[in-house]
């Protein structure tokens, strides 16, 4: 019977959370630019028609970046491996796929302002979720409970400051800010709920690339399934209408640009669990208040209450990252989740030291990781998907400051590469 492998030294318990608190803020930093090309798009299609168009251009990315990092024999090999956890990567891209549908009609019913920090809760859900079931936060200490429990909260009500600070007079009617509020507490729900596959897979070593390859597919039919039963079938608008050819490439840009803030959000989730991972990657409604502020100028007539709101939930927002990042994982915590990850071993019979070493980010296996012919073709065919439909692309015609597009753009990118490299030299992204 396999024993509790011993912990880390403190210096690289140190630095595994390092590597997680940044991949949790990349993660807000892309996620909050995937809102902006949705500014873009008011053409009056459904809720469905738009999560569709949206997770359309999530597979496209979501099949790209693996093949480009790791390649497609890489990637197939780790799901052989874990087969089970190809069920549970499916479910968690058909709830995701669900909840991003809940968003669009939340949006629409309440507006961006008031959905986004409810279903922001999605962070408190997900600490209660990985306290239940994977020991997190099991032998820490109660100044590192009070740091990551008050700094998601924290973070929680900066959502809520930035929220309010672009709430303006006109307001729905009662009965549809009702349905608004019921579908962002639902997206919520499913938000939260979502990371038990997330962890459940990288416990039991699984590499976050080849889970989202598995995850995709179940966004892909969910969201197609949604369209064919509720929203007209075959005769749906979004499959005939010509306004779509022209807003596809934005819908597409904010799906690959999801991507790659979920791609850090799963890294942030495997190196730190649900509780921490979460809350740092819901800082993305502050970038996107940053794209829908300086890009689209959203605060220009904005009186002085709703910008000192802004200042107070930014705030409030970064005092809740500083703790969360400051709540390293103690050894006594650090040995209760090794007791989750034996768990799913004895219950899968996984090879117990293997499965730590790749929770830990260790790239100890020998499996290849080389490309093939078909890798190239993938990611060619992915190119020219984008290609084609920026060609066929129209540019609505809405005030847009270039300056700051190109300053957001850039940090994009500096985070990105950046933080790219340090995961590739330290992990090989395992």
């Amino acid at each position: 019977m396999a024993t509790i492998a011993p912990v880390k030294p403190l210096r690289q318990l140190t630095s595994k959370h390092g590597l997680g608190v940044a991949c949790g803020l990349a993660a807000g930093v892309w996620l909050g630019a995937a809102e902006a090309p949705t500014k873009l798009v008011n053409s009056g299609f459904s809720p469905f028609a738009i999560s569709l168009c949206m997770v359309a251009g999530v597979f496209t990315a979501r099949w790209t970046f693996p093949t480009l990092l790791k390649g497609t024999r890489y990637v197939f090999s780790d799901l052989a491996e874990k087969k089970h956890l190809v069920v549970w990567a499916i479910l968690a891209g058909a709830i995701w796929a669900i909840a991003n549908t809940l968003t669009v009609f939340a949006i629409r019913d309440v507006g961006l302002a008031v959905a986004f920090p409810l279903w922001n809760t999605n962070a408190l859900i997900g600490l209660i979720w990985g306290q239940l079931l994977f020991n997190e936060l099991k032998g820490a200490d109660a100044r590192n409970i009070a740091k990551v429990v008050l700094g998601s909260v924290a973070i929680l009500a900066g959502a809520v400051f930035l929220g309010f600070s672009t709430i303006h007079g006109d307001q729905s009617s009662s009965h549809r800010a009702v349905n608004g509020i019921v579908a962002a507490g639902g997206a919520s729900l499913l938000w939260g709920t979502m990371y038990i596959p997330y962890r459940k897979a990288y416990i039991s070593g699984m590499n976050p690339l080849s889970f989202v390859t598995a995850f995709t597919v179940g966004e892909l039919v969910t969201v197609f399934s949604l369209v064919l039963a509720l929203d007209g079938g075959w005769r749906a608008p979004i499959f005939h209408s010509a306004q779509t050819r022209p807003l596809l490439f934005w819908l597409f840009l904010g799906g690959f640009a999801w991507v790659i803030g979920d791609l850090f959000q799963q890294f942030a989730t495997k190196y730190l669990g649900i509780g921490r991972g979460i809350p740092l990657s819901n800082t993305n409604q502050l970038w996107g208040l940053a794209w829908g502020a300086l890009v689209f100028g959203e605060l220009a007539k904005a009186d002085p209450l709703h910008k000192a709101f802004v200042l107070c939930g930014s705030a409030v927002m970064v005092a809740g990252v500083l703790a969360i990042s400051a709540a390293v994982a103690t050894e006594r915590e650090q040995i209760s989740t090794n007791e989750a990850v034996k768990r799913e071993c004895t219950r899968y019979q996984l090879a117990y030291d293997r499965v730590l070493a790749a929770n830990e980010g260790a790239a100890l296996d020998a499996r290849r990781n080389d490309r093939t012919w078909w890798d190239y073709g993938i990611i060619v065919a992915a190119l020219s998907v984008f290609i084609w439909l920026g060609k066929g692309a129209a540019l609505p015609s809405l005030k847009i400051d270039y300056t700051w597009v190109a300053v957001l753009a850039a940090i994009l990118v500096a985070t990105a590469v950046g933080l790219g490299w340090v995961l590739s030299k330290k992990t090989r992204f395992s």
